[in-house]
């Protein structure tokens, strides 16, 4: 309750990563390839997307890692991807993710790009944490209704 900054704002965001994930436990392929809304968004597709975007904000932005640009965040769910390893793969992109977040200096410091075209440089760490905090939290709530809809599991 009294950590430093990077510490709070680092656990925060992994608390609502893992209740994206709590979402998908114990759900077939086929019940979290379902959608939940009109838009098509489902439980699958949230963890894919929310596993591109930290690996675009950390690894491709604020890391400059990688010599392409970010990986499209709103592309369709692939047709052979299982609930385990979308699991897997958000895992390890937010492992990657937290490391790039431990090894910044500070939390003010700019990142080496920006996802954002009008941006002239990379927005800091402690703005990216901010951001994915929303962002993950966001979905968590998304996740929550679509889970409720598809078999009443409510709750963390």
């Amino acid at each position: 309750m009294n950590a430093d900054e990077r510490t709070t704002l680092l656990a925060f965001l992994d608390y609502l990563r893992e209740a994206v994930i709590a979402k998908v436990d114990g759900l077939g392929d086929e019940d979290a390839r379902r959608p939940g809304v009109a838009s098509g968004t489902s439980l699958l597709w949230l963890v894919r997307h929310l596993t591109v975007v930290e690996h675009n904000w950390f690894e491709w932005a604020y890391g400059g890692l990688g010599e392409q640009g970010p990986v499209d965040s709103e592309a369709a769910v692939p047709a052979d991807l299982t609930v385990a390893a979308a699991v897997a793969a958000y895992r390890d992109a937010i492992a990657r993710a937290n490391a790039v977040a431990q090894a910044a200096p500070d939390l003010d410091r700019p990142g080496a790009r920006s996802l954002r075209p009008d941006a002239a440089e990379g927005p800091s760490l402690r703005w990216v944490l901010v951001h994915m905090i929303e962002e993950t939290g966001r979905h968590a709530g998304h996740a929550d209704i679509i889970r409720e809809q598809l078999d009443g599991a409510v709750g963390r």
